[in-house]
Order: C-alpha cells, then structure tokens, then sequence
C-alpha cells in the first residue's frame, strides 16, 4: 500500500443537513486523515472551472448550479490507497446504486444530489488539490 492524497468535497445538500461531522468521522474510522480543509461556497465561475473535464456532458450546467448554490467543506485525506478508500466510503454515484453503509446510500438523495466528491485517480487528484490549496496549507 502506498500513503496518496485525494480531494473531497463534502457538496451543498450534506451541508444543508448538518452531517458533515458524520461524513468526516467515516474518513477518519477508515485511516483516512483532514490534512487540508476550507469552508468555502464556491462562485458560478469556480465550479465551471472545476468541473470543465464534464462540461461536454448533458448534466454540466445542473452541476455547475448545485456545486455553487450553497457552502462546501473542501478537504484533503491521506492515507495509504486513499483514492480508492475514499471512493469506496463514497459508494457508486447514484445512491440508488451504492452499498449499504456507504455515505451515498445512507446520506444521498440522489445522483444529482449525491452529498460528497471524491477524485477518481491519481491524477485528477493532483490537479483537483491544486485547484484549492497551496503545497504549504497541506499539513501531515
């Protein structure tokens, strides 16, 4: 196993209902470890910019609208493989589809509505921690 590092977002619904402790204490009863957060709400021009990889894709604007139309928590978990753990504790995009005990199963409403974001790969990782945080407000 190797210690990586991942974006999170816990999205504006989650915030909405107050469950961000019990998001974050599944990251963390799952060796995943806050080395970065910031409370943020994202502008329309933000969110465009973080999302451009889908703006292709039919849901773009509907994305780009909900990821700015409230207050986000903004982290970075470490931990060893913390990708694939973080997707994992996500579950599948659509809530309907996701594991039992999974933060999507338990706590999403729907697939547009789907309480958290987690980077997909290494890559992306990189590029998505970039976007929010400098090298030195990493702490870890």
């Amino acid at each position: 196993m190797s210690t990586e590092r991942t974006l999170s977002i816990i999205k504006p619904d989650a915030m909405a209902k107050h469950i961000i402790g019990d998001i974050i204490n599944r990251f963390e009863k799952n060796n995943l470890h806050v080395v970065a957060a910031r409370m943020m709400h994202l502008s329309q021009s933000e969110a465009e910019q973080f999302y451009l990889v889908h703006h292709a894709r039919p849901f773009y604007a509907d994305l780009v609208s909900f990821m700015s139309s409230g207050p986000v928590l903004v982290m970075v978990l470490e931990g060893d493989d913390a990708i694939a753990k973080n997707r994992q504790i996500m579950g599948a995009t659509n809530p309907k589809e996701a594991l039992p005990g999974t933060i999507r199963a338990d706590l999403a409403e729907s697939i547009d509505h789907n309480a958290v974001h987690g980077s997909d790969a290494a890559e992306t990782a990189r590029h998505e921690i970039a976007f929010f945080f400098k090298p030195e407000e990493l702490v870890g």
